[in-house]
């Protein structure tokens, strides 16, 4: 009797997020293994999170006369910041192996195109491949870990677990959480290990469900609502595991911090921003003070510092340069990962305008997957999930990605989700410079660990 062949869907959802005056609602702050299954679905496999000592409350150390207890503060600051500490350092070099994926990935996805506002999330995308690299063999899993940088699966392990722990945080100064989970077919037989593996080494938690049903899709619309604060609710309802599914991954990302230094709202003003089809009105924010303002062949370039580390980039291109054909550029990719290093730069006074901006992008990652090097896994013939389940034949038959970043006066607010489904400038000034993105521009968000938590490409601010 010819064998049944199955979907598996697999879904990868990101989110970073700074809560802002402004930004878009927020409906609830993400929790680690907030979700239970209820009667959906039962739990094959759950992740532990690790605990983390929380920031200490400043007000507390307001002395009756107006005066603040420095030395009490600086002893439980001083505590809290070496279990923080703990969290954030990871095996020396582990970022580098990430470096050829980055450069591979970041130009191919923000590329093309031109005139369309885009973001993707590739670390919330390598979490996710990394994944698929768990539960499948043969050379389906050798593609992806070429392309992931990793010499094996162990080594893969060990890279994804120090990415993970590097970002994750949740002591009430820094929000920033991943999550994953998997969601499996109740007719079809799973390997244990595989889902221990998946929850000991990327925090995934594996639940088990009628495929089709409303109730499924229901619990998976309310894992990732609730994972993201519901700013991807739009995008997530259209999720749906058909009976033929046997399995979906969601993967997400959500951060949360505020700028280091707030913008005024009282220096917000209407300004021209020069759109690729025509002139646009939109709210600027405006700054001055001492920052460092880089500039390279093609492009200039300044970050703004996030509450207790992580930065958000902005790189302007000279007059002429599109942002795809910056990001095309391997010396600007240099500059993106090197932190700073591969630029010339300069301490001053930077006049910093900043239009508010609030964009939204689909991808669908299936041509450009199959572009880097990833085919096996769109193939019935010759696909290979073993390590999952021996019940069925399966192929990836959709791989998309969805991404929204959005910032304010008090700072940026980002989501984004992939989906993948199987079947079966010059020199400045001497002491002072004016930064304007008065047009299109390029954006990152980094993290702790300067690794790009989202890039991004605006050629029409929509706030």
């Amino acid at each position: 009797m010819k064998q049944k062949r199955w979907t598996a869907i697999l879904l990868a959802v990101s989110l970073a997020a700074a809560m802002t005056g402004c930004a878009p609602r927020v409906e609830s702050c993400p929790a680690a293994n907030q979700t239970r299954p209820g009667a959906a679905y039962e739990t094959l496999a759950e992740a532990t999170y690790p605990e983390m000592a929380k920031y200490p409350d400043e007000t507390a150390y307001m002395k009756k006369d107006g005066s603040f207890d420095d030395q009490g503060f600086s002893k439980v600051y001083d505590a809290w910041w070496a279990d923080r500490r703990k969290q954030m350092d990871q095996p020396e070099g582990y970022t580098d192996v990430l470096d050829s994926y980055l450069r591979t990935v970041i130009p191919q996805l923000l590329t093309g195109g031109a005139g369309e506002n885009k973001a993707c999330s590739p670390i919330n995308i390598y979490m996710a491949l990394a994944m698929l690299a768990e539960v499948t063999d043969g050379e389906s899993r050798a593609q992806l870990l070429a392309l992931l940088g990793s010499s094996d699966l162990d080594a893969l392990r060990a890279e994804a677990s120090a990415v993970w722990n590097a970002n994750y945080c949740d002591d009430g100064a820094v929000t920033s959480i991943l999550a994953s989970s998997l969601w499996l077919n109740d007719q079809i037989s799973f390997k244990q290990e595989t889902m221990d593996a998946l929850a000991q080494y990327y925090y995934a938690s594996s639940y088990r469900g009628e495929m089709g049903s409303a109730a499924f899709d229901q619990a998976l619309h309310d894992w990732i609502d609730q994972q993201t604060g519901g700013l991807l609710k739009e995008q997530s309802s259209g999720l749906t595991m058909d009976r033929e599914t046997i399995l979906a991954l969601a993967t997400t990302i959500y951060f949360r911090a505020k700028w280091s230094g707030e913008f005024s709202e009282s220096n917000t003003s209407p300004d021209t921003f020069h759109a690729d089809n025509g002139d646009v009105t939109c709210n600027f924010m405006h700054q001055s003070g001492t920052n460092t303002y880089y500039w390279g062949d093609r492009f200039s370039a300044v970050a703004k510092q996030l509450e207790n580390r992580g930065a958000m980039w902005f790189l302007l291109p000279d007059e002429g340069v599109t942002p795809e054909e910056l990001l095309a550029d391997e010396l600007t990719m240099d500059f993106l990962l090197s932190g700073d290093e591969s630029a010339e730069s300069k301490y001053l006074i930077v006049n910093l305008s900043v239009p508010k901006f609030d964009i939204a992008s689909d991808l669908d990652l299936t041509e450009s997957l199959k572009k880097m090097g990833i085919t096996d896994v769109f193939d019935s013939s010759i696909s290979d999930f073993s390590p999952m389940t021996d019940d069925t034949e399966a192929y990836l038959s959709q791989a998309k990605h969805a991404a929204r970043v959005a910032i304010d006066e008090e700072g940026v607010t980002a989501a984004a989700y992939t989906v993948m489904m199987a079947a079966g400038a010059a020199a400045p000034p001497e002491e002072e410079v004016d930064f304007t993105l008065n047009r299109p521009f390029v954006f990152a968000i980094t993290g702790t660990d300067g690794l790009p938590l989202f890039v991004g490409v605006v050629h029409q601010p929509q706030a």
